[in-house]
């Protein structure tokens, strides 16, 4: 296959699968892969959790923001944490040399998959209900996604044989 100079931005909710199917893609298409969240917990020395527990969940969102502003990588698959669309800088940053694929879980599947809310390191305001959050959030993949895939009864392999189909 052609090497991709472009990167790949994988978006969604925290258990969308975007870890998973990100290095996946990247095998298959011969790119890097780079996981916004490991960068975050390397740079920082500690976990996701540990940073919203320490400073807040607004400092991770920071810091998340930070980290993606200064992202500068050519034909890349990126795996982003379920928050960075609220930083629109970001989001930008990326979109300047990227496709930007949301990857669409329905709520009640999420809620399947994710076993380890406190733990987790999920960017969300204290009191908030995870549904609260989702309908949040979808708002802002929507509006920054060049691509959706609908991805709920897929396996990881068949979410990224639906990315790869649909790349320009």
């Amino acid at each position: 296959m052609l090497m991709q100079q472009r990167n790949i931005v994988l978006i969604g909710m925290p258990g969308a699968g975007k870890s998973t199917a990100g290095i996946l893609l990247a095998k298959n298409l011969g790119m890097d892969f780079i996981d916004t969240d490991i960068v975050i917990q390397n740079t920082q020395h500690k976990t996701l959790q540990a940073i919203i527990e320490d400073d807040g969940y607004l400092a991770l969102r920071a810091i998340e923001e930070s980290v993606i502003s200064g992202l500068v990588c050519h034909n890349t698959v990126i795996a982003t944490g379920g928050s960075a669309v609220y930083s629109t800088a970001a989001m930008l940053h990326l979109k300047k040399n990227a496709t930007l694929v949301y990857l669409d879980v329905t709520l009640a599947q999420l809620r399947l998959r994710i076993h380890n809310y406190d733990d987790r390191g999920i960017a969300m305001a204290p009191g908030q209900t995870f549904e609260a959050l989702f309908d949040e959030r979808a708002k802002l993949y929507h509006q920054f996604a060049d691509i959706i895939i609908h991805s709920s009864q897929q396996t990881a392999q068949q979410t990224t044989d639906n990315i790869e189909r649909q790349l320009p």
